[in-house]
């Protein structure tokens, strides 16, 4: 009988062994609303982002400022508050099961910045080289930073969601301690900070906000975890309560509707995060869980399941390099004669051709994928004896270079065009993390 093992070896076969050993307590609809926001984070920024050559050169339009009416979309598209409330439910099972097997902070510290902070080391040393090289060969710096700058914006979201991580044994013990309260606490210091916004004119308070709604979403999964969120009529509730405060806070407030950042619009709703995004995350909270009883009958069936798991299998490598891989496609397109790239964006033709470079984009990111998803898989090669200090002054060192690079791409005025010393700062936090190891030879010098 001939050997199965070059199958056993696919990405599907891997996926679907298992798919067929998971236990019947997993709550399979966490892993699947992971999986399903980040494949709407994708397609919503690549449908978002409009490309094109005038006069022959590169113009980077953006949908949302060019077709009003596309903002509205972005209540669909605009998932992030879904991956913090599944990342609630997520360390609310992983901190309680660390608690439970008489595993410290550190432990669990550990497992957790190895799978957050390791992917994302790849692809800022990417843009190192293509920041480099460019500036070398001649590439003009503005094009290089826009390029940059884009291609990094998927970061902002992990630099605050290991923020939020290093917190969650401070809420869990709120969570076990209030309840929903703790929930509503944070909802109202949303609202606090919003007033000292708009109506005080106090703008820089409003970035203590990415604390206040997003970890307020984050006691959400806790409440999802531990059954306070089930039935079709509390999903009801919290969709329509959420749904209705969140038009009147744009019909009636000073909120836009875009639920991203627009350019030349004076004020966002997530730059900084506003009480607006919290509205948005109980809304589709709400509507979600309306939908996990059967939703979850259907993931019980291995063909949906196995997809799920190979999706999430990868997840922080399609989510962290599908700007890259789009960005790399379009600098290709300008070397070979500007193919799709001097039609009018939001003309028929433009919308038409969309699928096309959907296509051409995905194609792009299977390439790059495989080479780094191995990076999210357990803790290897991660220092499992580094002190809790150690651990969280590496993040948070870590988070900061990460968001400036977010903000600003990688160009700057130091050596080699660069902005190095914010480049270093996510490699030197991980070094103190002992999420990587510096060679031997250096550590013996």
């Amino acid at each position: 009988m001939e050997s199965d093992e070059p199958l056993k070896r696919g990405l599907w076969a891997q996926a679907e062994a298992m798919a067929l050993q998971t236990p019947e307590s997993r709550n399979r609809y966490v892993d699947f609303l992971r999986a399903l926001s980040i494949l709407a984070v994708i397609s919503g920024h690549w449908l978002m982002a409009a490309p094109h050559v005038v006069e022959g050169n590169l113009a980077i339009a953006n949908m949302l400022e060019l077709e009003p009416w596309t903002r509205w979309l972005t209540w669909g598209f605009q998932v992030m508050p879904i991956f913090f409330l599944v990342g609630g439910y997520a360390n609310g099972v992983s901190w309680n099961a660390a608690i439970r097997d008489g595993h410290g902070y550190s432990d669990w510290l550990t497992n957790r910045l190895g799978r957050l902070i390791k992917p994302v080391l790849p692809l800022v040393a990417a843009w190192i080289v293509i920041g480099g090289v460019g500036n070398a060969i001649g590439i003009r710096s503005e094009i290089l930073a826009i390029a940059s700058q884009v291609a990094l914006v998927p970061i902002w979201f992990l630099s605050v969601y290991i923020l939020v991580a290093l917190l969650v044994p401070l809420t869990w013990s709120a969570w076990q301690r209030y309840g929903m309260v703790s929930f509503w606490a944070l909802a109202l210091l949303a609202v606090a900070n919003d007033a000292l916004f708009f109506v005080f004119g106090f703008k820089d308070v409003g970035w203590i906000n990415y604390a206040f709604v997003w970890l307020a979403v984050h006691q959400l999964g806790y409440a999802w975890r531990d059954g306070h969120l089930k039935g079709i009529r509390n999903a009801a509730t919290w969709a329509i309560g959420g749904g209705l405060l969140l038009i009147g806070m744009v019909y009636f407030g000073p909120y836009p509707i875009a639920m991203v950042s627009v350019p030349g619009d004076e004020v966002s709703n997530t730059l900084p995060p506003k009480f607006a995004m919290l509205a948005l995350g109980v809304m589709q909270m709400g509507i979600l869980l309306a939908f996990e009883r059967p939703a979850q009958r259907w993931l019980a069936r291995v063909g949906p399941w196995t997809a799920t798991l190979v999706i999430n299998g990868m997840i922080m490598t399609i989510y962290l390099w599908h700007l890259t891989a789009s960005t790399l496609t379009v600098g290709l397109a300008l070397e070979i004669g500007n193919i799709g790239l001097e039609i009018d964006p939001g003309t028929g033709l433009w919308w038409s051709l969309r699928p096309v470079w959907l296509l051409v984009y995905v194609a792009a990111l299977a390439l790059l994928a495989p080479a780094f998803s191995r990076l999210e898989r357990g803790t290897a090669g991660v220092d499992q004896t580094i002190a809790g200090w150690r651990l969280v002054t590496g993040a948070v060192i870590t988070c900061g270079g990460l968001a400036l690079l977010a903000l600003d791409g990688v160009v700057g005025t130091q050596w080699f065009g660069l902005r190095v010393y914010v480049l270093c700062l996510p490699f030197f936090g991980a070094v103190i993390a002992g999420v990587v190891s510096l060679p031997q030879r250096i550590q013996r010098a």
